[in-house]
C-alpha cells in the first residue's frame, strides 16, 4: 500500500464528506469488519441482528440503504455461497462442484465447477461473525473495507484518483454470478481495490440499481483516491464530467485537460 495511513487515525466521517463533494453518491458510503468471534460483533454499539434468513446483498444493503448497522453470523445466511465468499463456511470439495447451478447459471458441471473455482473467498476458521455500518458511524472502529456504491461516470472519476500518485494499472475479474467475491470477497482477501458490476442477487435481493457499480477498498487506500480526486480536480478533471460537444472544435477542451505542461 502507497504511504499507508494507520486506519485508526484516519477521520471516516471527513473522507465521507470529501467523497461525497467530489462524487456527489446517492447511496451510502458503507464499512465492513470481519470478527473473530460472535462476542466481539455484538459488542458494537447499536448494532441490529437479523430475526430472518437473507442474503450478505441484503445485509449490506441494509446498511448501504437505509443506514443500519447489522451483524451476522452464519446461522444468518440463506446458504453456503453467501457464507462461504466472508470466510463463514468451508470452501470444500462440495461447494467447489457448485452442482445446484448446473441448468440454472451453467450448461455443464465443469462450468459450474470453474465459476466456484473462479471466486476470490476470505479463507475459511479464521472468523465467526461479520457486521456492515455506515462508515460515518464510526462503530466498526475501523472497518477492514469500505464499500462505495457509484455510476460508472463516478468511478473511473475515485479510479483516477488513485492513479494519480503511484501509478499502476488496475486488473478486475467479472466472475458473473457472485459478483460480491469481485467486490468485497476479493478485498477482503487481497487487501487490495477491487471493483465488481454487481450481479442479479445483488440486484435483486440487495437492491442495487442498473447504474450503480461497487468499489470496495480498504480505508488507506479510500484516503489516497480522495487525495488523489482532490489534486485532479484542480487540473479541471473532476466530476460531472461535463459533455463538451460531439461536433465543436476539440482543440480549445484537449489544450487544457492535455497539453503539455
Amino acid at each position: 500500500m502507497d504511504a499507508a495511513i494507520a486506519p485508526e487515525r484516519i477521520d471516516l466521517a471527513g473522507l465521507v464528506a470529501d467523497l461525497n463533494a467530489l462524487l456527489r453518491l446517492k447511496t451510502t458510503v458503507i464499512g465492513m469488519k470481519l470478527f473473530r468471534t460472535v462476542e466481539d460483533m455484538e459488542a458494537v454499539p447499536k448494532i441490529r441482528r437479523p430475526n430472518a434468513i437473507h442474503t450478505t446483498d441484503q445485509i449490506v444493503s441494509m446498511a448501504s440503504r437505509l443506514g443500519w448497522t447489522v451483524g451476522i453470523t452464519a446461522a444468518d445466511l440463506v446458504g453456503e455461497q453467501c457464507r462461504a465468499v466472508i470466510g463463514l463456511a468451508p470452501q470444500d470439495e462440495q461447494w467447489l462442484a457448485g452442482r445446484s447451478y448446473v441448468g440454472v447459471w451453467h450448461a455443464t458441471q465443469e462450468d459450474a465447477s470453474a465459476r466456484q473455482h473462479a471466486l476470490d473467498v476470505v479463507p475459511f476458521g479464521q472468523h465467526q461473525a461479520m457486521a456492515v455500518s455506515p462508515l460515518t458511524s464510526g462503530r466498526l472502529d475501523p472497518p477492514d473495507i469500505c464499500l462505495v456504491y457509484a455510476t460508472p461516470g463516478q468511478m473511473i472519476i475515485l479510479i483516477n484518483g488513485l492513479q494519480y500518485a503511484g501509478y499502476k494499472k488496475f486488473e478486475w475479474s467479472v466472475v458473473g454470478e457472485t459478483a460480491c467475491a469481485d467486490s468485497w470477497g476479493r478485498a477482503l482477501k487481497t487487501g487490495e481495490p477491487s471493483l465488481s458490476l454487481p450481479c442479479f442477487a445483488e440486484r435483486r435481493y440487495g437492491g442495487v440499481p442498473d447504474e450503480e457499480m461497487l468499489m470496495a477498498l480498504s480505508p488507506a487506500h479510500l484516503a489516497k483516491a480522495i487525495d488523489g480526486m482532490k489534486q485532479l480536480a484542480k487540473n479541471g478533471l473532476r466530476y460531472p464530467i461535463a459533455p463538451y460537444g460531439i461536433q465543436a472544435d476539440v482543440r480549445a477542451g484537449m489544450g487544457v485537460s492535455y497539453a503539455n505542461k
